[in-house]
């Protein structure tokens, strides 16, 4: 049996909450739930960024999505207090249907896993991505980065119209 170093735990650690995360989010019938749930993977993201040496990433991760996108979603369900009078049916009657073919689709990706062969590079890391990633969002990725910042606003104000009193 061979020793798991504590890389490798924390690997399968974070692997199965983001794996688990994922599936609570798209199986809970409850939107705040999602929405939490949601929360959790994107923050088990963040960490496998953490592992990879990816700091900034992990940062924005952890500011952009977790900090705003998931609270904004988060704010947007308790805002809307209509939409919690209203009673809606899940009923998914091609259950099997997508089970087969998200089953075809997890058979291809392990036979394409299997199939390949990885290697690793003992080329060290350059020092200064962060540097270089930053100065490309503030100087020629800055529109996307601001139209991003503009549809999160919008997105809550209309929240905030959504639940306003009539």
């Amino acid at each position: 049996m061979t020793e798991i170093s504590l890389t490798n735990l924390t690997f399968y650690i974070l692997s199965f909450c983001i794996i688990a995360g994922g599936i609570f989010t798209v199986s809970s019938r409850n939107l705040f739930h999602s929405a939490v749930f949601l929360v959790f993977t994107l923050f088990s993201v963040a960490g496998m960024f953490v592992m990879l040496n990816a700091y900034l990433l992990a940062a924005i991760q952890v500011l952009i999505y977790v900090g705003a996108v998931a609270m904004l979603m988060i704010f947007g369900v308790m805002l809307t207090t209509r939409l919690a009078d209203v009673r809606l049916r899940h009923v998914n009657e091609q259950s099997w249907p997508a089970l087969a073919i998200c089953g075809f689709f997890l058979a291809f990706l392990v036979y394409g896993l299997w199939d390949t062969p990885f290697t690793v590079s003992g080329v060290p890391m350059p020092a200064d991505t962060a540097h270089a990633l930053g100065t490309l969002l503030m100087t020629k990725y800055v529109l996307p980065f601001e139209v991003v910042s503009l549809l999160l606003l919008a997105a809550l104000v209309g929240a905030v119209v959504i639940a306003k009193k009539d």
